[in-house]
């Protein structure tokens, strides 16, 4: 597996006062990739979960023998159908959620759009939480979108915290 540099460690007390964190060694182990995607013009492609009040970065699960950009470009073909060249490593970030009893491990790319969008191809979930893709007309507008969201259910607050470290740190380094 690559390794990135690791810009965040999140757990239950930094997102939720007063929380304590469990023992993790028996958790379930995620690997997602995720992007900060720009189309031609410097939008910034997100995704509007609006059942849950919040906005996130493409991305997903890696499967089985997948690298690391594969994944990540398979993962914005479905979610936003935008085929796209993966241009740089923004770094990791490990989240350990008690409530899922999951310890992930997120890695974040800068990349570009490169050809026209083609149809999305949600996962029911995806669906259920009311996925839809929003092109902010930058990377200071997506930090604000993520700065103003109020998620409504467990994981948006890990989400938020998580994208928005990354949206910073592609803001700094674009």
């Amino acid at each position: 597996m690559q390794i990135m540099k690791i810009l965040q460690i999140i757990r239950d007390s930094n997102v939720f006062d007063g929380s304590e964190n469990l023992p993790s060694d028996d958790w379930f182990k995620r690997q997602a990739s995720r992007a900060v995607l720009f189309d031609q013009d410097g939008r910034v492609y997100l995704l509007k979960m609006s059942t849950y009040n919040y906005h996130k970065l493409p991305g997903g699960g890696v499967d089985e023998g997948e690298s690391l950009e594969d994944a990540v470009r398979r993962e914005l073909l479905e979610e936003v159908g935008c085929p796209a060249d993966v241009s740089s490593e923004l770094g990791e970030i490990v989240e350990y959620r008690n409530d899922d009893k999951m310890e992930q491990h997120s890695y974040c790319y800068v990349a570009h759009q490169s050809g026209d969008l083609v149809e999305t191809a949600l996962e029911e979930s995806e669906i259920e939480e009311g996925a839809k893709t929003v092109i902010a007309n930058n990377i200071d507008e997506a930090i604000n979108l993520l700065e103003n969201d109020q998620p409504t259910n467990y994981e948006g607050h890990f989400i938020q915290m998580r994208d928005l470290r990354f949206l910073r740190e592609a803001r700094s380094v674009i």
